[in-house]
């Protein structure tokens, strides 16, 4: 398929809640495709719809060898939670500790309109939220308390790409900022 350009912080598609997939055609197929190839190129652990553009819930992840997609994730999450740093695709270079659940389980349905249960914990639990947080128009640093969250603006505000039009393609030789969700 095709690695696509990813949306950064203040494209008003990222804060814009996603419509539910109705349709399972090859359309989505190919959309699933699309991120998983652009998620990988990144490189990201996981990738949201919106993230390219498309106003759909649908998202790809790929955490500790484990590939795969969810579409119309419903999230069950442990009380339990963790601490740990967290960075986007769509605010590169940025990492900031974001509280999360430790577990939790996404239902939802494959590309073909089968339905999937997956559990994770711990970075597959966190890119699951992380991931459905972008399909309700969430970014991490909505999530940040205030203090960080003032700092992240900051950051965000002097970053390089702050204010660059239109999105950008983070291709390999040049994704210096790791894996981010």
């Amino acid at each position: 398929m095709s690695v696509t350009p990813i949306r950064l912080f203040g494209d008003p598609v990222l804060r814009t809640p996603a419509a539910p997939v109705t349709v399972f055609d090859r359309e989505l197929q190919t959309l699933v495709a699309d991120l998983t190839d652009t998620m990988m190129n990144a490189p990201g652990a996981g990738l949201a719809a919106p993230q390219i553009g498309v106003g759909l819930r649908v998202f790809t992840y790929y955490v500790d060898g484990q590939l795969g997609h969810v579409i119309n994730p419903e999230l069950t999450l442990s009380p339990e939670l963790q601490c740990g740093p967290e960075g986007c695709l769509s605010i590169p270079d940025l990492r900031f500790d974001t509280t999360r659940s430790l577990r939790a389980v996404a239902r939802g349905f494959d590309m073909h309109g089968e339905p999937v249960t997956i559990e994770g914990s711990d970075m597959l639990a966190r890119c699951f939220q992380h991931e459905t947080d972008h399909l309700d128009g969430i970014l991490f640093v909505d999530r940040l308390d205030p203090t960080a969250r003032r700092r992240a603006l900051k950051a965000i505000r002097d970053a390089e790409w702050a204010g660059l039009p239109g999105p950008i393609i983070r291709d390999s030789p040049h994704a210096t900022y790791g894996r981010a969700l």
